[in-house]
């Protein structure tokens, strides 16, 4: 590796390949950074000085060995980038022999990342059209049959919450490195108390608006990123998902993105959420359940950076901040739970 490789590619290696993968596509040299923003798989931006795409490869540490298929995502965009729903299209895919790690290449999506307060208070008057583009994007996805994309088999419905329980109790016990047994306390109210679930749909794992590409004028999504957990499963956990990111994190002082509930302009997650009934029709009594699990999914996610993190295994800022939030966003799950008894 060259010193002036960004950690975890080898630009020579990546770029000896893309121009034989893809003929003609480069007509420069090849740079690579790392951006910023990132907490699992690692985003790298590509440039020959004309144009720009995107990699995307796994963390380079501890990892659950199911939790970064770069193949699967790569799958998801290729299938979903012909539909209504706005997605980068992806440009090629390879194993570990290129630059150590399995990875994928996907074209740049023009726009803003909403990321800082100060970007959300910039829409002003465009707030409401932004929340409500957000839910019209998530419903359109939920709304897809998987089998008419190509993506009938890309998970197993049946027993799905049950499952998604399983795997971030592993993974819990995977990244362990101090005691929290309020976070077990939090899995184990869940399990007794888990709902038999929705119509199964394409879920992306992790729909939040920073986890969007949105226009820079009128807020529209141009693009949604980080389908790392995309399967297909019960679509409430995106709506809580994206109920979380929104206002759910209120005074934790998250590094990961500002709090679009507390910019002025901007709606609160009720209104989220009643659009998100209006568009897509499905019963939403159980969502405090789906609530309790996406705080029990982020702090099990942040210990896991925690322990990372703690093991010199992260490339970026504002990890050691994550594992300080694991012990709110625990009782916050706790306190969903209670609210719907």
């Amino acid at each position: 590796m060259s010193d002036d490789d960004p950690p975890g590619v080898q630009v020579r290696a990546l770029e000896t390949f893309l121009r034989t993968a893809v003929p003609g596509v480069l007509t420069g040299p090849l740079k690579v950074e790392l951006l910023s923003g990132g907490r699992s798989n690692l985003t790298y931006l590509l440039t020959d000085g004309a144009q720009r795409w995107v990699l995307r490869r796994p963390p380079l540490g501890h990892v659950l060995a199911t939790a970064h298929d770069m193949n699967r995502e790569h799958r998801v965009l290729d299938a979903l980038h012909p539909t209504e729903v706005p997605v980068p299209r992806p440009l090629v895919n390879a194993g570990p022999e290129v630059i150590g790690a399995p990875f994928y290449v996907m074209e740049f999506t023009e726009g803003l990342v909403l990321r800082e307060e100060s970007q959300l208070s910039a829409f002003g008057n465009a707030a409401s059209g932004l929340a409500d583009g957000l839910v019209d994007v998530l419903s359109r996805l939920h709304a897809i049959e998987p089998e008419a994309v190509g993506l009938g088999d890309l998970g197993k419905p049946s027993g799905y919450l049950d499952r998604q329980l399983r795997r971030w109790g592993a993974q819990l016990e995977a990244s362990r490195s101090r005691d929290l047994p309020e976070l077990e306390s939090l899995g184990g109210r869940l399990r007794r108390r888990m709902p038999a679930g929705q119509t199964a749909a394409i879920v992306h794992g992790d729909y939040r608006l920073d986890n969007v590409v949105v226009h820079p004028g009128n807020g529209r999504v141009e693009g949604v990123l980080d389908w790392e957990m995309a399967t297909l499963g019960d679509p409430l956990t995106d709506l809580a998902s994206m109920v979380l990111w929104w206002d759910g994190i209120r005074g934790l002082d998250s590094p990961v993105a500002a709090v679009p509930g507390d910019v002025p302009g901007f709606p609160g997650s009720d209104a989220l959420v009643d659009g998100y009934a209006r568009r897509s029709g499905r019963d939403l009594a159980e969502l405090p359940w789906y609530l309790g699990f996406a705080y029990y999914k982020v702090a099990v996610i942040f210990e896991g950076i925690h322990y990372r993190e703690r093991q010199g295994l992260t490339v970026g800022e504002g990890f050691e901040q994550l594992g300080s939030m694991v012990p709110a966003l625990i009782e916050r799950g706790h306190a969903a739970l209670r609210a719907w008894s």
